[in-house]
């Protein structure tokens, strides 16, 4: 007789606390051993900036493996464009007004359900290692060493379940270091789910010393819209993320002599840090060997800058070739980190009993609009990149075009466990769609609510909106009341905002519904009032 999971928790009438054990559970009609999950998580890395989605940029063999060997989303969707609600949602299936943390102001309240917390019942082990940013201590793992608030590249101090200790060298290097002593030490006969939380590729983007000169001998491409104009879109003009405007030490690493005074903007005036001070503290920072590489290697490029006095669009260029370059360069010490895990689950026979998920909080500008961050519900930072690898359910080469969420990542991961996800999850898992077999029922519709506005960075205004499989309905309130409306298909970039559009007065009014049902559906049915 052949049950599905779902038929057969439901039948047996296990709850969270009933599935503890046994660790084999019968999984369509057959004893399978439930998975180790490995959701390696990066921060700002843009799917532009991964060579399985574009090879324009970059080359990522190892988390291109992932896609290789698994499946690659290419709607793959945050709630919430920015670090720690990202993450809150990400741990909770829920949206950021039902988490309670709608900006990085906001602390975590760590007593709410979380599926680590569901997978600890379950008999899983669980980790967390690198960047947590959510104010308060982690709740739900068994072992928990973060980074203090956004972490340093170089030099980092960890806490240590409670107890902070500093550590010498690359931060990327240090928290796959200690991952893998993590996976040497663990009880073999328990499955984990770990979580390694990159610091990497956030701002200020400082590369591994021996990354530094990846990319000196070659210019890249510039996006179609380094130079918008923002024609008809008044948050986008108003907002404060434009390469032009980056601070020339912090940001693009010029030394102190080499520009007059530092002009840089990027933050609410009232928590920018200034800029001078926050950039010579982090370069005293480093090592003594470290500041000689690095001398050896920016020292030429402020000596050029200086000489060539850039004006206008030569100088608007220049900027985001430094900018861009920093990035990348500091994805490749992510990758890398990457083929280290990998290597190391096929080394000790883990790889076909490892679900590995690699991701990002969110998306990121790699120029496009001439930005940087993130934030906007444009489709530069609202896609964030998923890979998924799970040699026993996943057949290798799939790329899914199906709308996923970060909201489904703990409804996912306890279906693998498992593990039945409580109500109060608004998720859904992909699971199926992991298998090939989409569900009848999938979204074909998203919602989006970001809130930081005004006390943050950026100037962006806070909006919600809808996003379908060709159109996207924004609506921008708080201090200004303004709609856009685009058509993915003949606009990808996002330029004409169609909402005073005749022709598309029919595609409004069904958008307007559908995201009112959306709205009611997550309980966020009064959004200007928050």
């Amino acid at each position: 007789m052949s049950f599905t999971r779902r038929e057969f928790i439901k039948t047996a009438g296990l709850g969270t606390v009933g599935l503890t054990f046994p660790i084999l559970l019968p999984i369509d009609g057959k004893q399978t051993k439930r998975p180790n999950i490995l959701f390696i998580m990066s921060d700002d890395h843009a799917e532009q900036a991964i060579s399985c989605y574009s090879k324009a940029l970059i080359n990522t063999p190892n988390i291109d493996r992932i896609a290789n060997e698994g499946i690659m989303f290419k709607n793959s969707f945050v709630t919430n464009s920015i670090c720690g609600p990202s993450r809150a949602t990400m741990l909770t299936g829920k949206y950021s007004h039902k988490n309670g943390l709608r900006d990085n102001r906001d602390a975590f309240n760590g007593e709410q359900m979380t599926f680590t917390k569901l997978l600890q019942k379950a008999g899983y082990k669980t980790y967390m290692i690198g960047k947590w940013h959510l104010v308060t201590n982690p709740t739900g793992f068994d072992d928990w060493q973060v980074l203090i608030d956004q972490g340093e590249y170089y030099n980092p101090i960890f806490i240590e379940n409670g107890v902070n200790k500093k550590y010498t060298g690359y931060t990327t290097d240090i928290i796959t270091d200690k991952a893998l002593e993590i996976l040497e030490k663990r009880d073999t006969e328990t499955p984990f789910c770990m979580l390694v939380h990159h610091k990497a590729p956030h701002r200020n983007w400082m590369p591994n010393s021996k990354h530094l000169d990846a990319y000196d001998n070659k210019d890249l491409p510039l996006p179609e819209t380094l130079f918008d104009d923002y024609k008809n879109r008044q948050a986008a003009k108003e907002a404060d993320m434009r390469i032009d405007d980056m601070y020339l030490g912090h940001d693009l690493k010029l030394k102190e002599g080499d520009f007059e005074k530092e002009t840089g903007t990027g933050g609410n005036k009232e928590f920018a840090p200034n800029a001078d001070d926050s950039w010579q503290k982090t370069y005293e920072s480093l090592t003594e060997q470290q500041k000689k590489l690095w001398d050896a290697h920016y020292d030429r490029i402020s000596k050029k800058f200086k000489e060539d006095n850039l004006q206008g669009k030569d100088l608007t260029e220049w900027k985001y070739q430094r900018y861009i370059k920093d990035y990348l360069s500091c994805i490749l010490s992510v990758d890398e980190n990457v083929g280290r895990l990998l290597d190391y689950l096929d080394k000790h026979n883990l790889a076909d009993d490892t679900i590995v998920i690699y991701t990002s909080d969110q998306g990121f500008y790699l120029g496009e609009h001439g930005w940087y961050d993130k934030r906007f519900m444009y489709e530069e930072s609202l896609g964030m990149p998923l890979v998924v690898r799970y040699p026993k359910e996943i057949r290798p080469n799939q790329v899914s075009e199906e709308m996923v969420l970060n909201l489904d990542f703990a409804p996912t991961f306890l279906d693998f466990a498992g593990v039945n996800a409580p109500q109060e999850m608004q998720g859904e898992s992909f699971r199926p769609i992991l298998k090939g077999k989409t569900p009848n029922d999938w979204r074909t519709s998203m919602y989006y609510h970001y809130y930081e506005y005004p006390h943050g960075w950026h100037d962006v205004k806070r909006h919600y909106g809808i996003r379908t499989e060709r159109y996207k309905l924004i609506h921008f309130y708080n201090d200004i009341d303004t709609w856009e409306l685009y058509d993915l298909e003949k606009d990808p970039n996002e330029l004409n905002n169609l909402y005073t559009d005749p022709a598309y007065k029919d595609v409004l009014n069904e958008l307007k519904t559908e995201l009112k049902k959306l709205q009611e559906k997550y309980g966020d049915t009064n959004p200007l009032e928050k």
